[in-house]
């Protein structure tokens, strides 16, 4: 297969064009910066908190919807042993949104936070929220490399480009206008990319539907034809792995600092509220393109085509099942179209990554441990630095492993196993403390370790109950493992850490041995309620004393 100019041209105009965006939302990053009288660092982070209603929507959509999305639901649509009912992504991310718009997003904007790892900061101090923040960059930077890798493998099928060069162009691409307007050029590139998203998706589906190598998808729904029911079924054995994949994609999701920061650049909680419940819908209609390709892929006679067989699933390629429909299904323009749609998923997401990571770093780590004196002027540098240092090592990462799923796994297990039960308790239980927090992240870390992972090929030491061989003949855990591990860890926290605050609230132990200050810091924040309920009741007997001598 020769390159493919035209569609390289077309690439080159995409870029150039989202590249341009984010140059014009850098510009006008600098404008707001001026006008505004917060400081850098939020304005570059957080959009001064001040962002359009729509391009929130946009950009929180965008963020969702990247290439491991769009790839992932064509993949398992398509997988003849997975099928559409596994293709849960939509579904779960519509969860995500609600839950984070009804309970996560008012105490994060209450207390104005910057990043999501600012309460754990405030209440369990440098040393342990240092600790806690390091799952969370790992993920990010696992995030840039998934992007990458499903943008790389496209590209190879379709435009015949070298896996190296269209991984080194995109994060080049993505880099430069990140660092150059943060927020407001992710954001506002995002609107590009999820406008190209959705069209050039939208455009495919009717020349993969209509394409004479293919049976009517509704045939093939739940009937056998050239393979099993593109449908597919979730057997009772099944139910609870089933359940944790949801799970995880669902709840995994609200422990991102990308999420975060969307929801703090909002200018009230209620618009907060509104651009994840629009975002929402969106991911639905955004997941039906990859569905129905899937579908078609798996009710094609590849015999028929310039494909020939084996089958992709045969050789190994089901997770390039969308770059391969599209190339050998449709006209070649059409099959650029859809290259666009890939592309606009993977930068849109990886940009969110890249700032997600350079917000934690910066704030968290630099500006609150190492140089609390930063200025505005050296934050900047700081988070540009970081984006760079994120984006280098995300693409590194590729070329280890050109497996989307295993960075995928690997990110979201963190997310979810370790991340969202802290997330929770420090958000909505007071007694939580950093006892507590220490013992559930180690019960985290090693029950996830020592559970295995079959993609990875780490052998389970605990084997749970319906643990077993799966098709490949690798020992897979069957029942809701991960979910089980977030509950323990969750209720590991809460336990330990109301068992520690008795211990050193009745005297048990020396108050010299409480190394995270839990009754210095209750007493303080006792004395701040006295204080604050003492002047509420000054303020009513002033009310009371005016409206009598009135």
């Amino acid at each position: 297969m020769a390159l493919n100019v035209p569609g390289l041209v077309v690439m080159a105009a995409f870029y150039l064009l989202i590249l341009g965006t984010g140059i014009w939302a850098s510009m006008r990053s600098k404008k707001e910066e001026k006008k505004c009288t917060g400081d850098g660092m939020e304005i570059t982070l957080l959009a001064g908190r001040n962002i359009n209603l729509l391009v929130g929507i946009f950009t929180l959509t965008a963020t969702w919807v990247g290439g491991g999305f769009i790839l992932g639901i064509a993949e398992a649509t398509y997988n003849p042993t997975l099928g559409a009912v596994w293709a849960l992504m939509p579904v779960p991310y519509v969860l995500t949104f609600f839950l984070g718009g009804f309970f996560f997003a008012k105490p994060m904007r209450e207390n104005k936070y910057v990043t999501m790892m600012d309460p754990f900061q405030q209440k369990y101090g440098n040393v342990l929220s240092s600790a806690l923040i390091l799952p969370a960059l790992v993920a990010d930077v696992l995030w840039v490399a998934r992007t990458l890798v499903s943008l790389g493998g496209t590209m190879s099928v379709i435009l015949d480009l070298s896996y190296v060069y269209s991984i080194i162009i995109s994060s080049v691409v993505a880099i430069i206008y990140t660092l150059l307007g943060g927020l407001y050029s992710v954001a506002y590139t995002d609107v590009i990319q999820l406008i190209l998203i959705f069209v050039s998706l939208w455009v495919c589906v009717p020349f993969l539907l209509t394409n004479p190598h293919s049976v009517d998808i509704s045939l093939t729904a739940y009937n056998q034809t050239f393979q099993a029911p593109w449908v597919g079924t979730v057997e009772l054995d099944e139910a609870g792995k089933w359940f944790d994949d949801f799970m995880l994609l669902a709840l995994g999701g609200l422990a991102y600092q990308a999420f975060y920061q969307r929801i703090l650049s909002a200018s009230s909680y209620t618009q907060a509220q509104v651009t994840c419940f629009a975002s929402s819908a969106f991911c639905l209609v955004l997941g039906i393109p990859s569905v129905l390709i899937g579908a078609v892929a798996a009710s094609t006679d590849w015999n028929s085509t310039s494909y020939g067989l084996p089958t992709p699933y045969e050789r190994d390629q089901a997770g390039s099942i969308l770059p391969i429909a599209l190339q050998y299904l449709t006209p070649t323009y059409v099959s650029i179209i859809g290259i666009g749609a890939v592309a606009a998923a993977v930068m849109s997401s990886m940009d969110s990554a890249l700032l997600s990571s350079a917000s934690l770093f910066s704030s968290n780590i630099y500006k609150n441990i190492i140089r609390k004196q930063a200025s505005d002027r050296e934050m900047q540098w700081v988070i540009r630095i970081s984006v760079v240092v994120v984006g280098l090592a995300g693409t590194a990462l590729t070329f280890l492993d050109s497996s989307v799923l295993v960075f995928w796994l690997v990110g979201v297990d963190m997310s979810y196993t370790i991340m969202f039960p802290q997330l929770v308790c420090i958000l909505f239980f007071k007694v939580s403390n950093g006892y507590g927090a220490t013992v559930g992240y180690m019960m985290g870390i090693i029950m996830r370790i020592l559970s295995g992972e079959p993609l990875i090929n780490l052998p389970p030491a605990i084997q749970f109950p319906g643990c077993r061989l799966d098709e490949e003949g690798k020992l897979t855990q069957f029942f809701p493992f991960r979910t089980a591990i977030m509950v323990i860890s969750l209720l590991s926290i809460l336990l330990f850490s109301w068992l520690t605050s008795i211990i050193f609230n009745k005297g048990l132990l020396s108050e010299k041995w409480d190394v995270f200050k839990i009754k210095r810091k209750q007493r303080s924040t006792a004395t701040a309620a006295d204080v604050k309920r003492t002047n509420e009741e000054a303020s009513q007997a002033k009310q009371l004393l005016d409206t009598t001598s009135c």
